[in-house]
């Protein structure tokens, strides 16, 4: 990137509104493969007496014809990604013609083509690629759009509902398309091609028919019934918790292969990433079965919080996405375990959101500035956005967040809105003042708290001092609005009332000072307090809890999450102990806990199955500066080891005795998951049974069971992994998302050919480095979880994502950047880990052509 191409910041203080509305948009395809033609004629109206020009973006289009009321015009200049018409007049109707290229664009934004079908992704700047648009999400349009194209495309699909279709004289079709409701350019859809369509409907609760369809590639039909169903139950959902009705006479998903999101919530049509859709007992694991229905209510949700209500500016995404991912999670705890999915939520923040908010990329969840928006689809974006709108609902209590709700829908619907008007309906609905709270929404990095106890036998009461503190990167933030969760357990423990000033207290408490006392009276034995329930709020809370304590938590507390979080913490603290003695072995206590869990059985499998296993690599490195990686993993492999070994015939048992009905029920996920861990610590161990007991699993019918067998071996380096990996490459290599997993498993294996072997799946017939999903399951599941090779003490792990990230560069830079993030956080490592990341980092940094989407991340992290 030369110093004169340098791309330029954009910052939230500088918004300023647009100068001109567009009323309606009259869209026409005419699809073709390298000369797509596109016209557009919209109704445009000046919003201000200022007589500016009208800037137009777009990107990588050619520009045939321009009219303004039906008269060719030529006052208008082409200037650096803009077409900026000059003396326009109040009102007026502007006509454009424009070609695109679908089938040379790469980079998956826009119109592309994918697997020979049309395909769209707008968000967040798409649009600009299609057509010369203001895209920006605060000019909302209705749209019309006619799509034409030869016949072999039988689905021509666009948002809102079909209003015409017939055949053309010269052999193409058309259908015609009309959303009643105006959007933003970012929710534009358009999709062509030949699909399987599986069709059903859904009755709202005012009685509307919707019909729906769900559209996916040729003999993929089998997979599909898992979506649908999620579906209906996102419907019936949000009609049930939030009182929102779905509004147009359809509602579409088209599962397509080449897509760098998960999915997108366009207007009544959404495209879907096919991992997220298409599942059946054979092909997907239990966790896929979870994650479709999750991101399929997601998207759904969206409708009202995104579409009907959404962003003034894209600094304010957090507006749509945190309240949409908040939303997702209490779908998916209502129907399911509240605790599996408050713990899977509080692992990403403690580890993926806790080291970006330390790190080079740190940002509040609603961003300051900005260079590329596509690199604030972030975890802080839309998790610690989650967390934040979780802690208001904390605050307000389910009935007044509700009355929330509806006052935000009555006031914006169809505006475009930003986060202080969301935070206004809520304080205005609740009365309650949520003025230091919205720092939450400015402040980037984790607070700190330290909370000390003190009980005093004889006045009967229980002190807890908290104290907060900013971010040691973000020194200046000034003092939240905490809302700190607590239990107190008596020896018994039976949950103790809590009374301060003689006034009973509910569980939370209101943080709101650098120090504070909470005086707990009627306190009669000194209680186990258990802090930050449920984890109330996203902070490290710094305390000394005794082991004994965590293990009466872990035994009594009411939260189930609590009770994980109090194992963790355990395993944690035994972890660290360990690295620090150079002596790792796990005290009789913990071995005796893990032994009486494995024997029991008592409760939630599939709880068990979490309780049971160690702290992830990065969940042990967040407790560190300079990150200790050779300690870390020699610890990691042998607790495992000892945990395989003291608890081998307990693990054989519950194995055996468990039994799995292959069903999709919550109990049979549930025995799975047990069984699965049962496995990963018996292929650690010598027993007879073990290698019956892998490839009974392995040549299992059930995908879930299949990959645990494999997972297993592969992370034990067992005797089994190449010949089961063989056999599953020679049965599965027709699909390429169940090859996408073996790609992941390949990667994880620790090895000293890693490195080759990994640069010898490229050249792999499923391998495709254009598709996100191929190059994210093989390199990302490198980056991201084989640590002994992708940190190697030689660099060449750093090199070979380097080298990827170079060629991503030119092919899809919105991935390229989004597979960066390992070497963010390259200054917690040791000197020579640290010079080889720096030097890949600096590699791309002196790279000609560097993409903006690159550039910034690249920039931060090595100012930082």
């Amino acid at each position: 990137m030369s110093a004169t191409s340098k791309p330029q910041a954009q910052y939230l203080k500088d918004y300023q509104a647009p100068q001109f509305s567009i009323q309606h948009i009259d869209l026409r395809f005419e699809l073709a493969p390298l000369k797509t033609s596109v016209q557009s004629t919209m109704t445009i109206n000046r919003t201000d007496e200022s007589n500016a020009d009208l800037l137009l973006d777009g990107v990588d289009l050619t520009l045939i014809s321009l009219m303004v009321d039906d008269k060719a015009y030529d006052d208008y200049t082409l200037e650096d990604e803009k077409l900026i018409i000059h003396n326009l007049p109040e009102s007026f109707i502007l006509k454009i013609e424009n070609h695109i290229d679908p089938q040379t664009n790469t980079s998956l934004e826009g119109l592309y083509l994918s697997g020979g079908a049309y395909c769209t992704q707008c968000e967040a700047e798409g649009f600009r690629k299609i057509t010369y648009y203001l895209d920006r999400p605060d000019v909302l349009a209705s749209f019309d759009v006619t799509i034409i194209a030869d016949k072999k495309y039988t689905h021509l699909l666009s948002n809102g509902n079909q209003i015409e279709s017939g055949n053309l004289d010269d052999g193409r079709h058309f259908v015609k398309w009309q959303d009643p409701f105006k959007k933003p350019s970012y929710l534009f859809a358009l999709v062509a091609g030949d699909f399987d369509v599986l069709r059903d409907h859904y009755t709202t609760q005012s009685g509307r028919k919707v019909e729906l369809a769900l559209f996916v590639d040729k003999g993929n039909l089998s997979k599909t019934p898992h979506a649908m169903t999620s579906l209906k139950k996102s419907m019936q959902w949000d009609e049930e918790r939030f009182n929102l009705e779905y509004d147009l006479d359809i509602y579409m998903i088209v599962a397509v292969d080449f897509f760098n999101m998960g999915a997108m919530e366009n207007k009544g049509l959404n495209i879907f990433n096919s991992k997220c859709v298409l599942a059946n007992q054979e092909t997907a694991t239990d966790k896929d079965y979870h994650t479709i229905e999750s991101i399929v209510g997601h998207e759904y949700f969206h409708n009202w919080t995104g579409n009907r209500v959404t962003c003034r500016d894209w600094f304010q995404l957090s507006l749509k996405e945190g309240l949409t991912v908040f939303r997702d999670q209490e779908f998916s705890s209502d129907l399911g375990s509240r605790a599996l999915n408050r713990i899977d939520a509080v692992k990403v923040m403690r580890t993926h959101q806790f080291s970006e908010d330390a790190g080079p990329m740190a940002h509040p969840i609603r961003p300051e500035k900005v260079i590329e928006m596509n690199n604030f689809y972030t975890v802080t974006v839309y998790d610690k956005g989650a967390e934040v709108i979780r802690m208001m609902h904390t605050l307000l209590g389910e009935e007044k967040f509700q009355q929330g709700m509806a006052l935000y829908f009555e006031r914006h619907d169809g505006q475009a809105v930003t986060c202080d008007d969301f935070v206004a309906a809520m304080s205005d609905a609740s009365g309650i003042d949520l003025t230091q709270f919205k720092r939450w929404y400015s402040q980037a990095g984790t607070p700190k708290l330290n909370v000390e106890q003190a009980y005093d036998e004889q006045n009967q009461t229980f002190t807890l001092s908290i104290e907060q503190f900013a971010p040691d990167n973000q020194p200046n933030n000034a003092l939240l609005h905490i809302p700190f969760a607590i239990e107190l357990l008596d020896s018994d423990g039976q949950s103790l009332p809590l009374v301060i000033d003689n006034q009973p207290q509910d569980s939370v408490l209101n943080v709101t000072e650098k120090t504070q006392q909470f005086v707990f009276e009627g306190i009669k034995q000194r209680p186990v307090a258990v802090l930050l329930e449920d984890f109330s709020a996203p902070c490290i809370v710094n305390q000394n809890t005794s082991a004994a304590d965590l293990l009466h938590i872990m035994r009594f507390a009411r939260s189930d999450f609590s009770r994980w979080d109090a194992q963790q913490r355990l395993f944690t603290n035994e972890m660290k102990a360990a690295i620090a003695s150079g002596e790792a072995c796990l005290s009789d206590d913990i071995l005796s806990a893990l032994k009486l869990l494995v024997d029991n059985r008592e409760g939630d499998l599939a709880l068990i199955a979490e309780l049971l296993k160690l702290p992830s690599y990065d969940t042990l490195a967040a407790e560190y500066a300079v990150i200790p990686v050779d300690d870390i993993i020699a610890v990691q492999n042998a607790f495992e080891s000892q945990i395989a070994n003291f608890l081998t015939e307990s693990l054989v048992n519950c194995y055996n005795v468990l039994e799995d009905d292959g069903s999709t029920s919550a109990t049979a996920v549930a025995v799975r998951a047990l069984k699965q861990l049962c496995l990963y610590y018996l292929a650690k161990t010598n027993h007879s049974d073990v290698n019956s007991l892998i490839r009974e699993s392995a040549h299992s019918n059930n995908m879930t069971n299949a990959l645990a067998a494999l997972s297993a071996v592969v992370k034990a380096n067992h005797s089994l992994c190449d010949t089961l990996l063989t056999e599953f490459d020679a049965k599965w290599r027709h699909d390429v998302l169940v090859m996408d997993k073996w790609f992941a498993l390949q990667a994880m294996k620790d090895s000293a050919t890693s490195i080759s072997d990994i640069k010898a799946l490229y050249d792999h017939p499923s391998f495709d480095f254009g598709n996100p999903n191929r190059v994210r399951a093989l390199v990302g599941s490198f980056s991201h979880f084989n640590i002994t090779q992708f940190h190697r003490a030689d660099g060449e792990g750093y090199q070979l994502l380097g080298d990827l990230l170079v060629k991503l560069n030119d092919i899809n830079p919105q991935n390229a950047s989004r597979m960066l993030t390992p070497f963010m956080s390259w200054k917690r490592y040791d000197e020579n880990r640290s010079a080889a990341m720096k030097a890949q980092l600096q590699r791309l940094a002196d790279l000609d052509g560097l993409s903006d989407d690159l550039f910034e991340k690249v920039e931060k992290a090595l100012e930082s």
